[in-house]
């Protein structure tokens, strides 16, 4: 009997099998029966290979029945999408947040009936404080001043610009929609780290230009930085600032390697690379080894680049690493023009879980310290902080504003407004929607002059939104957003006021001997500005 029972697994190859001998033998009376017979004869070849191979284990024991499996594997995050996801749960993004997106860059509407959908009582919901004297903005192109006294060629930034996202990670026409879409809208694009491609330029949009550790665009044979190439790519009008990657919030401390095999002509050419090559991207950087030098290198870049803009991007790590660079700052007297602060949050093309989940801080809890150890060190009015980190809302953007931002990027939200549908085959080189593929064919669906009006749309309606934000705050200006404009709720159901979380520390105590603020004057103690190795080590 319990062999018969392990014998019921081949029950479905038994039955297409002698389904294709009854259908032979009818089709001598029936013609047409002989597809149904080429039909089974097919699968039963097909059963016949399962039980064969020894690749796969389920297939041997499962044969035909176990390519189900393989098939609802593959579509499991279409399946979750269209018929199990609820409009709230977040993988990574929320139905709820993608259509909020949809809406705004079609240009539809973006108002819902009957109420919120969020558990307003339970742990983790948040909220705006509002004020009961709105105000209100007939001008929502929110702007700021980015550039300290030692640029000649300060920045006009809008306070929501597009993140990094290079050429190669996504298509040639999701790189020209959305630069075509910056330049409509007057807001920034940043390049990502794999240079400035014939799609950034084509769109004639502002640029961000970002010099990762592979310096493409900027680099010589060996992959080490080349001044002459830095200063020709940056003294480009439509570079309006500088972004020095020492680290992405998706994974941190982790490099990357593409493969000759995907590498095009195109790709060659906005890295400035060999064909026939791997190219890789080093875990660190090259051209500086420690925070002095990194501080002599952002002033040189500012002076490549002609005076522009010049800072960095990070993901928060090692809190005294960071000390370590502010300590540099104040040693050499060069500040950093901008610091982006990106969170483990971020999003990527390709990473290993462990670092997408369990590398780096997330962007609120890096933003707030990086604005604090600024505010401790007395240049926090000398710096301009940029979010990353799934902002795609005006709240999300209120929210950091209030937590030390001055601006926000946002890299899949712009995805989504250009019709990116969380397919998540970005790694694929099949995205179904032409977004993030370098395969011809499949990015020709993506309509560069429609997707760059909806990107326009998404940055001019969200906008408006943190507008609205503002005036029900009662501001005059929505960078007037602080910590007590923000609610939580906490474990124990109780209120919590961001300020009692995230509270600004007072301007210059890193620099005094008081004895406040015992976490951040510890790190302080321990960092230096000649390395970033803790002092135990040396």
């Amino acid at each position: 009997m319990q062999k018969l029972i392990s014998l019921q697994r081949y029950t479905t190859f038994a039955a297409v099998a002698i389904l294709t001998f009854v259908c032979l033998i009818i089709g001598f009376w029936a013609p047409w029966v002989f597809f149904l017979a080429a039909l089974f004869g097919a699968l039963t070849l097909l059963g016949v290979h399962d039980v064969r191979q020894d690749h796969h284990a389920i297939l041997r024991n499962y044969p035909l029945l176990g390519h189900l499996r393989f098939l609802f594997e593959k579509i499991r995050p279409e399946i979750r999408q269209y018929l199990i996801e609820g409009d709230q749960e977040e993988q990574p993004f929320s139905r709820e947040q993608r259509s909020l997106v949809y809406q705004r860059a079609k240009g539809a509407e973006d108002k819902r009936p009957f109420g919120s959908h969020e558990r307003v009582y339970e742990a983790g919901y948040s909220w705006l404080t509002h004020s009961v004297q709105p105000t209100h903005f007939d001008n929502t192109d929110f702007r700021l001043t980015v550039g300290g006294d030692k640029c000649t060629k300060p920045y006009d930034a809008s306070l929501y610009n597009i993140s990094a996202m290079s050429f190669g990670s996504l298509s040639a026409n999701a790189i020209a929609a959305l630069n075509k879409g910056a330049k409509l809208g007057g807001f920034a694009h940043d390049t990502g780290e794999g240079g400035i491609s014939r799609y950034h330029r084509q769109g004639g949009g502002d640029l961000i230009y970002e010099v990762g550790s592979g310096y493409f665009g900027c680099r010589n044979h060996d992959g080490t930085f080349n001044a002459d190439k830095f200063k020709k790519q940056a003294s480009d009008d439509q570079v309006k600032m500088i972004e020095i990657k020492l680290s992405q919030g998706a994974k941190p401390g982790h490099g990357g390697m593409l493969p000759a095999a995907k590498i095009t002509p195109e790709i060659a050419e906005a890295r400035d690379i060999p064909m026939g090559v791997d190219c890789v991207s080093p875990a660190g950087h090259s051209a500086f080894d420690g925070p002095l030098s990194l501080m002599k290198f952002v002033g040189q870049l500012r002076d490549l680049s002609g005076g522009k803009p010049v800072g960095f991007k990070l993901c928060i790590g090692h809190r005294r690493e960071f000390m370590c660079m502010v300590k540099a700052m104040l040693e050499t007297g060069i500040i950093p023009d901008l610091i982006v602060v990106d969170g483990t949050e971020g999003g990527t093309g390709a990473a290993p879980l462990e670092f997408a989940n369990h590398v780096g801080m997330p962007m609120i809890d890096g933003l707030t310290f990086v604005h604090n150890t600024l505010r401790g060190a007395g240049i926090r009015d000398q710096v301009k902080i940029g979010a990353a980190g799934k902002i795609i809302s005006a709240f999300d953007i209120a929210r950091a504003l209030s937590l030390g931002a001055d601006w926000c990027n946002s890299a899949r939200g712009y995805m989504f407004a250009i019709g990116c549908i969380q397919a998540q085959a970005c790694h694929t080189n099949h995205c179904p929607v032409g977004v993030t593929t370098q395969d011809p064919i499949r990015q020709q669906a993506l309509n560069v002059n429609d997707k760059s009006q909806r990107v326009a749309r998404f940055h001019a309606n969200t906008l408006k939104a943190l507008g609205e934000m503002a005036g029900a705050a009662g501001l005059d200006d929505p960078c007037g957003f602080l910590p007590y404009h923000f609610m939580a709720r906490a474990g124990d159901g109780q209120m919590t006021e961001a300020a009692d979380v995230y509270a600004y520390l007072r301007e210059g105590f890193l620099l005094d001997d008081g004895d406040d603020n015992p976490i951040y004057r510890d790190r302080w103690a321990r960092a230096t500005a000649n390395s970033f190795a803790p002092p135990e080590a040396s």
